[in-house]
């Protein structure tokens, strides 16, 4: 048991709990609770960006150079407009990171196309896909139904969004999003779930869900074995005119 400088506490308290009659383990005195360390690692916030300094910047406007084609491994032909955004340039395909990942937290803004008013899963349909494989939905859904799983906010067919916060047609959205991966041991069989927490412009709409698998769009959820992989963003190949701006990630233990 290692035994901090500053107090008897241990990392692993072997406190009886209240109500054991145990009275004689109960500290007595604060510092006897008090862990000094080891100090968790500094991270500043850059005042202008938001971004802290420990994240994997994706996009920051510039260039796409940490992205590549999912078709044929090339570089994104998505457009990088002059305000710092990029837009999905259709039917070129989805754009996927050169790097894979773990557990993450992602952040990344988006916004819909004004001048697109097809219906239902063609209005300013994208997705970020984590590993490649779990879809948290992007989607215009402002005066424009379709099926609640496959709705903004939603894992993509596995779960609603617990409320709709999107912001009007046309504004910037913005998805704080922190995904565990799952787990898999040596035989290949899924040990732990992987999990979506997701905040919506500040909103939760999703709560530390577990995944039942891979996000399909056609059959039931997938568990086949896997490491790290891409994050993924859609093209969705209906002239969804979805824009990005400000995507960051930070590495989760």
């Amino acid at each position: 048991m290692k035994l901090y400088h500053l107090g008897i506490i241990a990392t692993a308290l072997t406190i009886t709990s209240c109500g054991s009659g145990n009275v004689g383990d109960e500290p007595t005195k604060p510092e006897q609770t008090e862990v000094w360390g080891p100090k968790p690692a500094k991270v500043a916030i850059n005042g202008q960006t938001g971004i802290p300094s420990d994240a994997v910047v994706l996009f920051d406007g510039t260039n796409l150079n940490a992205w590549k084609s999912k078709n044929d491994g090339g570089a994104p032909k998505w457009t990088i407009n002059q305000d710092g955004s990029m837009t999905v340039k259709d039917k070129t395909g989805d754009i996927v990171t050169k790097e894979d990942f773990g557990s993450v937290q992602l952040h990344l803004e988006w916004r819909s196309d004004p001048n697109n008013t097809q219906t239902n899963q063609n209005r300013s349909n994208s997705g970020v896909f984590f590993q490649g494989l779990y879809e948290v939905q992007i989607l215009n859904n402002n005066d424009n139904d379709t099926y609640v799983n496959g709705m903004v906010g939603s894992i993509y067919k596995q779960k609603a969004p617990d409320v709709m916060a999107a912001k009007p047609t046309g504004e910037w959205n913005t998805y704080d999003i922190v995904f565990h991966a799952p787990e898999f041991d040596s035989t290949g069989k899924r040990t732990k779930a992987g999990t979506l927490t997701v905040l919506l412009n500040g909103v939760l709409v999703q709560d530390h869900y577990e995944l039942h698998g891979s996000t399909e769009y056609i059959g039931f959820p997938k568990n086949n074995a896997h490491g790290d992989g891409p994050i993924i963003l859609q093209d969705h190949g209906d002239m969804s005119g979805v824009g990005y701006r400000n995507i960051w990630l930070r590495k989760l233990n």
